[in-house]
């Protein structure tokens, strides 16, 4: 069994995707390279604009900076390589770019679960405790959330990935799945993997039920101090701004928990496939249009830098 599982290890995974649909595949390839060169110009504008703007320089979008850096290294631990192995007739990919795969792309999925949750509480704050706002979220408080969220996802990740690349695959090779995840790994296993699938349910449950569930708390609060704002344009105005981080929160999670938590036998494999290309490829491209259209400042903020011509100057000025 175990020299099986080694000879796994040197030959790698055959990646194969969408390649019992080649028209399919054709399409998709197109659209996914589209889609990730729109999440590389959008969410970089956000960061862009974020750091060089003072205006900008406030709790909400320091922590929109940092899902945006997460967006862009989340998609690109799995577009690249998507899109290699969609152009090729052999859909294999090396052990090692498999594992790797595994690792990021867990640790920052995790990290995002957490980091929408941490932009809920300062939603919450925002709204409901206006005064002590800058008092509430001041500086330390918001790297040290934003810590905690890349962190965690760095932890879960090197105990999940661990737990399941120790798992014999007894030769079996083919990954019925776009990129190396950790449930589809599971399924190659040729032995008991009740320990691994309970494990991963608990991650799930962590990364996922609680931080919906803080989520879901915190717009409760956020309802109720709408509702006492007797101006309907007050009412809008923080409907306006919480609207953008909630549509986000929704298609996320909404996707993410159908993979995770829902018993592997109710859906099938083109399923999970579509489901994961979406929360890996087209959520992370939605959330900048989402912020962007939906908000002045950010809009306002780029045009400024842009119709002054000092946006080179200033990225040399923020590195110099």
């Amino acid at each position: 069994m175990m020299e099986e599982s080694s000879n796994s290890s040197e030959k790698g995974f055959l990646l194969l995707g969408f390649a019992d649909e080649p028209w399919l595949e054709r399409i998709l390839f197109i659209i996914i390279l589209l889609l990730y060169i729109f999440n590389i110009l959008g969410n970089t504008t956000i960061i862009l604009v974020s750091c060089l703007v003072p205006k900008l320089h406030t709790p909400m979008y320091f922590f929109l900076s940092n899902l945006s850096c997460v967006d862009i290294c989340f998609t690109t631990s799995v577009a690249p390589q998507l899109l290699v192995t969609m152009n090729k007739k052999e859909k294999s990919v090396s052990y090692g770019g498999c594992v790797a795969q595994l690792y990021v792309a867990m640790g920052l999925g995790s990290s995002e679960c957490i980091l929408l949750a941490v932009m809920a509480y300062d939603r919450y704050a925002a709204v409901c405790q206006p005064l002590q706002y800058t008092t509430i979220m001041h500086p330390q408080l918001c790297a040290s959330l934003a810590s905690i969220a890349w962190l965690s996802g760095l932890i879960t990740s090197l105990i999940q990935c661990s737990l399941t690349v120790q798992l014999p695959l007894c030769g079996h090779r083919k990954l019925d799945h776009i990129f190396c995840e950790v449930p589809v790994l599971i399924k190659l296993a040729c032995v008991d993997t009740t320990f691994n699938e309970v494990e991963l349910f608990v991650a799930s449950v962590i990364f996922l039920v609680v931080p919906v569930s803080l989520i879901l708390v915190s717009y409760g609060f956020i309802t109720k101090a709408v509702l006492r704002i007797k101006s309907a344009a007050g009412r809008w105005k923080v409907f306006g701004t919480c609207s953008s981080h909630l549509i986000v929160v929704i298609i996320f999670y909404g996707t993410i928990i159908f993979m995770y938590l829902q018993p592997a036998k109710s859906r099938s494999k083109k399923q999970g496939k579509f489901v994961s290309l979406f929360y890996t490829i087209v959520t992370p491209v939605l959330n900048p249009i989402i912020y962007t259209l939906r908000n002045k400042d950010v809009k306002g903020a780029w045009r400024t830098l842009v119709m002054r011509n000092g946006l080179t100057q200033k990225i040399y000025d923020l590195y110099v």
